[in-house]
């Protein structure tokens, strides 16, 4: 089932509800030529509440070619018109609801026994190399979306390199985590997809690299010279990435049980964005090849970097955790909680401590960087008394927000330093006019695939590394049943988690200052 008319991808393919739009990459050629996503996993849920909504966001801001079809591919066997039914409720919250009728009208529908099934896919090369040929373009290409888990990575990419790559154009593979859960699997899973296509074809997405946040790094840290004067060993106390969810596993704890959060948020999210944090300014930022320059200086930054032991980590649990009913093992130690203290040892950050924190069922949800500088020389002595360091807070979630803590005079007759914020909120000061909206992660993933830009994508050296730096430390967690910490839900997390962070990083907390959802709130 699932297979639309000729004729009715010819009349959507020849219809002008895709007008021509100026965008910035209007002046690519990948834009003048055609295209067809095919997203593999179409009936599951990250392609309904993801993938699909992402394809809708560039179609809607006219940065997809003008000529251009989706076809999901998956073993449900549905027509063209359950699928756009499936789909509709995930997208019309999305955009109006004419622009989402014309985008469903370029989705269509195949079935394969199973992702690997020969059959399956040519019989959908044959109705892409119709539209094709339909069409005015006289290229198209050819992007894969792998909505689909590890174990059929290797049969799907086998039998679209044999059956289904695009004739003229580049075919491009877009793959989601994980990538393995230690440095074996890994290995395994990056030769399976590896005996079929090359790093030019594959790109692995981590989201986290897709952020507004994680991608003004770049901006931040190479663009303004007062930053690169004081990002190193002599300015820098600590460094602190951190991941904060208020809600537990919810359903999904059998799944979550067989990886935990070092391997969920730690070796993954937040490593990604600590090598941009804290690499090795490349040679380019932009452009043709800038991208294999900036992997090559956060693989630098990964060398840099020891394996972790188990005395730099910190494990909790949440209150109730086992009892979620997909948890087979009652006794687990899988921990939903951890921090985990590592070091570059290069010039610019040798002895500085850099401290992942993440956690599920905690008090709030919020993704971070926090930098905090040192002591002001001689401060408490000019000033007569203590004086805050000064931090830089980038947060990523859940409002992109860049805040630096500085020390100003106490307003009046007081001369007392007093801290305060030198503050851009994104969503006032950029996205507070009506229409203007900050595009999701995999939005801007995905156009980067169409672009051929690689740095926001995640290279096998680069995950063999994260994984060199991590599986040991995770196998002696299992191996020795080492257990976490318990924790109630809703709380900042264990007990004596704060003391294990304020010992193992330096970090001096100003607790007359507390930042509150952009509210400076000034406790006595």
């Amino acid at each position: 089932m699932g297979g639309a008319s000729s004729k009715e991808i010819d009349a959507v393919m020849q219809s002008d509800d895709n007008p021509t739009a100026i965008t910035h990459v209007s002046h690519e050629q990948w834009t003048k030529e055609g295209l067809a996503v095919v997203v593999v996993g179409a009936s599951g849920d990250l392609a309904k509440k993801k993938t699909y909504p992402s394809l809708l966001s560039l179609y809607a801001g006219s940065l997809l070619p003008k000529d251009v079809v989706i076809y999901g591919f998956a073993r449900s066997n549905m027509t063209d018109e359950a699928l756009r039914d499936r789909l509709r409720p995930f997208l019309i919250e999305k955009q109006e609801e004419s622009v989402v009728e014309r985008f469903l009208k370029r989705c269509f529908y195949q079935a394969g026994s199973g992702y690997g099934d020969v059959k399956g896919w040519k019989a959908l090369d044959v109705k892409l190399q119709k539209t094709e040929k339909a069409s005015k373009s006289t290229t198209w290409n050819r992007l894969f979306y792998f909505a689909i888990p590890p174990n059929v990575f290797a049969e799907t990419g086998e039998a679209i390199k044999l059956n289904c790559m695009a004739p003229n154009g580049w075919s491009r593979m877009i793959v989601e985590k994980p990538f393995g859960r230690d440095l074996d699997s890994c290995k395994h899973i990056l030769h399976q997809l590896g005996q079929h296509f090359d790093e030019t074809n594959l790109f692995r997405i981590d989201h986290y690299l897709g952020k507004e946040m994680t991608q003004n790094l770049m901006v931040m840290r190479f663009g303004n010279i007062w930053m690169e004067q004081m990002w190193n060993r002599d300015h820098v106390q600590c460094v602190m990435l951190t991941f904060k969810e208020p809600f537990g596993t919810d359903g999904r704890g059998g799944y979550f049980d067989q990886y935990g959060i070092i391997r969920d948020i730690i070796q993954n999210h937040l490593l990604q964005v600590m090598c941009l944090l804290c690499m090795e300014c490349p040679n380019k930022l932009d452009g043709e090849g800038a991208g294999e320059k900036i992997r090559d200086e956060k693989v630098r930054a990964l060398n840099a970097m020891q394996e972790v032991t188990i005395d730099e980590v910190y494990l909790g649990q949440y209150e109730g955790y086992a009892n979620d009913p997909t948890i087979t093992n009652k006794d687990t130690n899988c921990p939903t909680f951890a921090m985990v203290r590592c070091f570059i040892n290069n010039p610019r950050w040798a002895g500085v401590p850099i401290i992942f924190k993440a956690g599920k069922a905690l008090n709030e949800r919020k993704a971070e960087m926090r930098i905090q500088f040192k002591d002001a020389p001689a401060a408490e002595h000019l000033f007569g008394t203590t004086v805050p360091r000064n931090e830089m807070v980038i947060k990523l979630q859940p409002e992109e927000t860049i805040y630096m803590k500085s020390n100003i005079k106490t307003p009046g007759f007081s001369s007392a330093p007093i801290q305060s914020e030198l503050e851009v909120k994104y969503d006032t000061r950029y996205f507070g006019k009506k229409g203007a909206t900050n595009p999701d992660a995999y939005s801007r993933l995905i156009l980067d695939v169409l672009r051929g830009r690689s740095a926001a994508f995640v290279r096998s050296d680069e995950l063999i590394r994260s994984w060199e730096i991590f599986t040991p430390v995770l196998h002696q967690i299992e191996s020795e049943n080492i257990q976490p910490h318990i924790y109630r839900t809703g709380s900042r997390g264990p007990a004596e988690a704060d003391k294990w962070f304020k010992e193992k990083s330096g970090y001096v907390r100003n607790d007359s200052y507390a930042y509150i959802d952009g509210v400076v709130s000034k406790k006595a």
